[in-house]
């Protein structure tokens, strides 16, 4: 009896043992693991993400240049498929039933439970027909979403793309998902945190046939969607047009820019392409037309080709003489068709001899500029060449000439100015002096800038002394200030008014008599400032480079141009950069027959690669 009733108190035991244990296992799954109720409304909940309007992007004077058409996403969730018609699909969405089944694939190799893109920008005629039968395909539905359009083919550089995410941003970024756009380059890619918004949802109730039924909770915990910000751009939507226009026929680029505050006003490159063609569906496959065409429309040449300056760096050659003090103004030096040492020549072209700093920019004289290369090189503050030389270079630097200048635009690439450890490795400690780089003097040699840094240096002369960085961004809706940065003054290390000499030499070389290099850039009624050069190509016909900024005491507009393998700057560059400032400060062209001139003027092109050259030029 006594172990009967021992087996029985055995037994309840274990029974209010397994109690507790299910007790336990309830109020685990009921109260604190709150997956299993979130499975249970997921089999009653839909959630619709809602994508938000792009950003729109205007250019300076408020013309819209960037705006937005609706496309329709198909989406798919594998987990609530069922059944459906196979061929009806294909015949609505005009895809092949193998297309069906690789996206359904694709779709559950990503997740059975969260939706992705089953077909990406349907027609709204295609979407309609699949809208109207949707009770027929569970799992099912139509994401609106936009496509960025265009109001001119132009400015594709600048403005960048729109590209599906990649899995990188997909695993950095929580924001995006799988089908999801994000800018890809330009202004896109710069301001994307802006232009994107932010999503919305919507989460409704479902019945037992996936139908939605009602919002869920009446529509309270749904979050509104927020459009994206609109951007207003620092180009000139006519002057842009315009400088690709000009400069069609050729491979080169132009970079205006506004002096007083580094607005970029134009930023051409040549060859291009237009921005509609990296939208839609065809992105890859325009993308890798584009990226194989020999003529790399894709190559930004404002920001990333590194040219020697030519003769245009003359004017910096001059300003560092006369702040370093071994020359003056007055300083003169008597040239003869080039300089000579001994065996060693640099050729020049004829000129009146001799000629002081006004006249040497002006008549673009090669033998001056060696000799103010020498008087830098030999100063008596230094004890060696590697020393003045270390010096003269220091005031490069506050051009901006060695790195990127800092524009939104992540592609930008560095100059190049050799540090002296560069020609001791070359030549030996102390086995070199000016006569064994005196083509740095004029501009060749391993001198290397941008197109961008050159328009740079052009607005640093004309305002005397001080530059902004050079950026797109004027105004971002909603957003009281741009990046500070892009308002700070950058000061060159040369007092302003050694830039006086130099803006009246660059004044002569448009508006002079005999001598000006220039005579074919100057405009009735404005006072143009310019520097012709010539970058030396043993490859091809040489590179031909114009700076110039206008009006002279009163700075609007800063613009350096390339034309490659085009030859002498004056012949081809200059003309462009002066129809480029006439239309930016008059809003017309009155010599119409100029610019017709230069539009025929054009040479056939050998594509070869951008290189130096150790030779003189004669510009």
């Amino acid at each position: 009896m006594n172990q009967f009733t021992d087996r029985r108190y055995v037994f309840v035991v274990i029974i209010i043992l397994v109690g507790l244990v299910f007790i336990g296992r309830l109020f685990q799954i009921q109260v604190l693991d709150k997956s299993y109720a979130q499975y249970a409304l997921s089999n009653a909940q839909s959630v619709r993400v809602i994508y938000p309007a792009r950003g729109l992007v205007h250019d300076r004077n408020g013309e819209i240049m960037v705006y937005n058409q609706a496309a329709y996403d198909i989406m798919v969730t594998p987990r609530l498929l069922e059944p459906f018609d196979t061929t009806q699909l294909c015949r609505m969405l005009e895809i092949t039933m193998e297309s069906v089944k690789e996206r359904l694939q694709s779709a559950k190799s990503y997740s059975y439970r969260v939706p992705s893109v089953f077909m990406k920008q349907v027609n709204y005629k295609n979407s309609a027909l699949l809208q109207e039968k949707m009770f027929q395909y569970p799992g099912f539905y139509v994401q609106t979403r936009t496509l960025r359009k265009y109001t001119r083919s132009i400015a594709s550089h600048a403005l960048g793309y729109v590209g599906e995410v990649d899995r990188q941003v997909l695993d950095n970024d929580p924001y995006y998902q799988l089908g999801d756009y994000i800018g890809v380059s330009g202004i896109e890619k710069a301001y994307e945190s802006y232009l994107r918004g932010q999503k919305g949802k919507n989460i409704f109730l479902k019945d037992v046939h996936n139908q939605t039924i009602e919002a869920y909770q009446g529509g309270r915990l749904d979050v509104q969607v927020e459009v994206g910000k609109n951007l207003q751009i620092s180009l000139d939507a006519t002057l842009q047009e315009y400088g690709e226009k000009l400069l069609a026929p050729y491979v080169g680029s132009i970079v205006a820019l506004e002096p007083s505050t580094g607005e970029v006003l134009a930023l051409v490159s040549a060859p291009s392409y237009s921005p509609d063609l990296l939208v839609g569906r065809n992105l890859r496959t325009r993308f890798g037309e584009l990226a194989s065409d020999t003529l790399n429309p894709l190559f930004n040449r404002a920001l990333m080709a590194q040219y020697p300056p030519g003769s245009t760096f003359k004017t910096i050659m001059g300003l560092i003489g006369l702040q370093e003090k071994v020359i003056s103004v007055s300083t003169e030096h008597n040239c003869f068709y080039g300089f000579y040492v001994g065996n060693i020549h640099t050729r020049c072209h004829l000129h009146d001899t001799p000629l002081n700093l006004i006249e040497a920019v002006q008549n673009s004289c090669n033998t001056y500029f060696i000799n103010v290369l020498k008087s830098t090189l030999q100063d008596a503050k230094f004890n060696n060449t590697a020393l003045s030389y270390e010096n003269w270079r220091r005031h490069l630097l506050s051009f901006g000439f060695t790195r990127p200048l800092g524009i939104e635009l992540t592609n930008e690439l560095n100059g190049n100015i050799p540090e002296a450890g560069y020609y001791n490795r070359i030549y030996g400690e102390g086995r070199w002096n000016y006569l064994t780089i005196r083509s740095l003097a004029i501009g060749q040699g391993e001198l290397l800038i941008t197109p961008i840094q050159m328009a740079n240096m052009t607005a640093i002369i004309a305002n005397r002394g001080y530059y902004f960085i050079p950026h797109l961004i004027k105004e971002i809706e909603g957003v009281n200030s741009i990046d500070p940065i892009y308002a700070e003054k950058h000061f060159a290390t040369i007092d302003s008014a050694n830039f006086v000499p130099i803006v009246d030499g660059m004044d002569l070389v448009v508006n002079g008599g005999t001598g000006s290099t220039a005579r074919n850039a100057k405009i009735q009624g404005i006072q143009v400032c310019g520097k012709t050069g010539t970058a030396e190509n043993p490859h091809g016909n040489d590179h031909s480079i114009f700076i110039a900024f206008a009006p002279k005491d009163d700075p609007q507009i800063a613009i350096a141009v390339y034309v490659e393998n085009q030859g002498f700057g004056t012949t081809y560059a200059a003309p462009i950069a002066s129809l480029m400032i006439e239309k930016y400060l008059t809003g017309e062209i009155k010599r119409t027959w100029y610019e017709n001139w230069v539009m025929q003027l054009v040479q056939p092109v050998m594509k070869t690669q951008i290189v130096d050259s150790t030779d003189g030029t004669q510009e």
